[in-house]
């Protein structure tokens, strides 16, 4: 049975979330289908510029993400401070990007005096949005549902477009945080659509790549902030450049030439986070078929499982022998 959504997200453990979303029966949701011949690549763009337009939006941000053919990779971090101070008039105009909002709303943004009747139902709506726009499950309604609706109406059909909502991993640690980061920009690699990180079209390690040619970091994406600290600001606990040199080894690692370990290569990364090389290799090319829930170091597994009131830990015996 699956676990519902409000057991899956815990912000007091981890705000950082793996995120996938398949078409339904496999069907092709970008590039070519090989059977009747007709090619879909131009919408793995409508699903890259719409989840960035949402980042902007939500009070999330986007570590990584990578489209493929049938299914989407995101990594997603969950700003719940930012929701929470924003003015009221920050969260509403937010919204009112996404839908038309109420009649309170409205006149609200058009200056006109609200009533104290009004204005308690406002509030009301207000702590709403504030609510959904650090929510996961909305920004992948929002993102999935212009899709769908898209793609149904290009293809002249109606009905599922995707299989199901979404599934979702809670990423404990910096640990799980790197390695699915990795498994993420890798995957277009691994299916043999991209030869070369900077190749890989519509997936955040080409837009980083992009930007670190100019010495910059990309807007739409989660900036990496560096070592972690206790005093640091927002931001991935790495270095750029050692995650960078950290893909581009792994995705060499996995090329079918090579025999799937690293000899005598210094990989500062790795050794911060006290993960064998060979262990690596398994997360950044097995990760979804490894963990199926909740992905972190023992200790980490106990606080969320905790936290969550859950008894059962499902990926305990993988996290103890891979990132432990």
């Amino acid at each position: 049975m699956a676990i519902a959504r409000k057991r899956q997200v815990s912000l007091v453990d981890t705000k950082y979330y793996h995120c996938i979303s398949r078409c339904v029966r496999r069907a092709f949701l970008c590039g070519e289908d090989h059977f009747t011949g007709q090619s879909y690549e131009h919408r793995r763009g409508w699903v890259e510029d719409k989840l960035l337009e949402l980042a902007k939006i939500f009070c999330i941000d986007v570590c990584a993400y990578a489209v493929m053919s049938n299914h989407t990779h995101l990594v997603l971090y969950v700003d719940d401070k930012k929701a929470n101070r924003l003015n009221d008039k920050a969260i509403v105009i937010r919204w009112h990007k996404l839908c038309k909002g109420t009649v309170l709303t409205q006149k609200y943004i058009q200056g006109e005096k609200l009533s104290k009747a009004e204005l308690i139902f406002f509030n009301q709506t207000v702590k709403e949005y504030r609510e959904r726009l650090s929510s996961i499950s909305w920004f992948m309604r929002v993102l999935n549902e212009d899709i769908a609706r898209r793609a149904n109406k290009e293809d002249n059909c109606t009905g599922r477009f995707w299989e199901g909502r979404f599934s979702s991993q809670a990423l404990l640690d910096e640990a799980a945080l790197a390695a699915c980061m990795a498994y993420v920009d890798l995957n277009p690699i691994r299916a043999k659509m991209a030869e070369t990180p900077e190749e890989s079209e519509h997936t955040s390690i080409k837009q980083r790549l992009t930007y670190a040619r100019e010495g910059k970091q990309p807007k739409q994406l989660q900036r990496f902030a560096g070592m972690p600290c206790q005093i640091m600001p927002k931001g991935l606990p790495f270095e750029l450049k050692s995650y960078l040199e950290l893909v581009e080894l792994t995705g060499r690692c996995m090329r079918e030439d090579k025999r799937g370990y690293i000899d005598n290569m210094n990989l500062p990364l790795l050794e911060r986070l006290n993960i064998s090389p060979e262990n690596w290799l398994k997360l950044t090319t097995q990760f979804t078929r490894v963990f199926h829930g909740a992905v972190g170091r023992p200790t980490s597994q106990a606080s969320y499982c905790e936290n969550l009131n859950r008894k059962r830990r499902v990926n305990i015996s993988n996290c103890e022998k891979l990132l432990a």
